[in-house]
């Protein structure tokens, strides 16, 4: 069974005769006579019913027509895949992102490029800390968006563009700050539960960051777990502000005010590629459409 032969049995199906099919294929009548044959002996099947003065697909053939329908689409999205592959696109690109950061900011973009490029996966990777960026230097993506302070972003000598800044707020629900009417340290919390979302890279190898000493924990690998876990009243912790905005207008989260602590702290993230490693032109492409969203964003 060949895709010439299915290509033939399609065509004569769908135009009704042996003239129209081969005057639509460009190929003799005889030829495509012989191919259908020759494609019901390998199939043991009867596709056309011979008897009448035009052929007639018998039921076996429409069944079959289906699948070859299916077959010739799959065909030909592998010529596309390939001729794809052939201009030197990538099969996959990984983009690795700080969890904190509003990923519904750039999805215009990641839409833009996966329309350029349809046969290139992008592959996004969530990361927290120094995760985005360990996945740079371990060349496990090949564009990150990182979160920190400038200083150290420069000095580890990556070409990098700021796109925008957003913030990680302590709050609580309503529910457990019921038990601390007085609220005033985070030494009053310490026997609360404080959600806590540890690092995927290995930069902060066992270092906790805002846990005071004694505080009672629990882990989570993702800002949707800890939110769930603080608005139900189990504990408290940092949150995106952009993911918590509607639960504090309706009073689900409450932002807390505690001395002696950094309540509110802003992340500027940045949008960043190894200068010395050639992207591919998927990855290129994406790159230069993150630079022009950030200097629309900063003109």
């Amino acid at each position: 069974m060949t895709l010439d032969q299915l290509l033939m049995f399609k065509t004569v199906a769908e135009a009704g005769s042996l003239k129209a099919a081969s005057d639509k294929l460009h190929k003799t009548q005889p030829a495509i006579s012989q191919s259908i044959k020759q494609l019901e002996s390998q199939l043991d099947l009867i596709l056309f019913n011979r008897e009448g003065y035009r052929l007639a697909i018998t039921e076996q053939g429409r069944k079959l027509l289906q699948h070859t329908q299916r077959v010739l689409n799959e065909a030909q999205e592998m010529k596309q895949v390939a001729k794809h592959l052939a201009k030197g696109n990538e099969a996959s690109i990984t983009l690795a992102f700080e969890a904190s950061f509003n990923l519904a900011r750039i999805l215009p973009i990641l839409e833009l490029t996966q329309n350029e490029f349809p046969y290139t996966q992008i592959i996004l990777k969530q990361e927290f800390l120094t995760g985005a960026l360990e996945a740079l230097n371990q060349d496990k993506a090949e564009i990150i968006i990182s979160a920190g302070g400038i200083e150290p972003i420069r000095s580890s000598h990556l070409e990098l563009a700021y796109l925008f800044s957003g913030s990680l707020l302590d709050v609580a629900a309503p529910r457990m700050l019921e038990r601390h009417p007085t609220l005033t340290y985070a030494r009053e919390l310490v026997n609360e539960y404080q959600i806590v979302i540890q690092d995927t890279g290995s930069g902060t190898a066992n270092i906790e960051f805002g846990v005071q000493a004694g505080q009672r924990r629990w882990y989570v690998n993702d800002f949707y777990t800890k939110k769930m876990l603080i608005q139900s009243g189990m504990g408290w912790g940092k949150l995106p502000h952009y993911m918590i905005e509607d639960s504090l207008k309706q009073g689900a989260l409450i932002a807390l005010e505690l001395r002696e602590r950094q309540n509110n702290i802003q992340l500027d993230y940045y949008v960043m590629r190894k200068p010395h490693s050639p992207l591919g032109p998927v990855a290129q492409a994406l790159w230069q459409k993150l630079i022009a969203f950030s200097s629309e964003l900063n003109a």
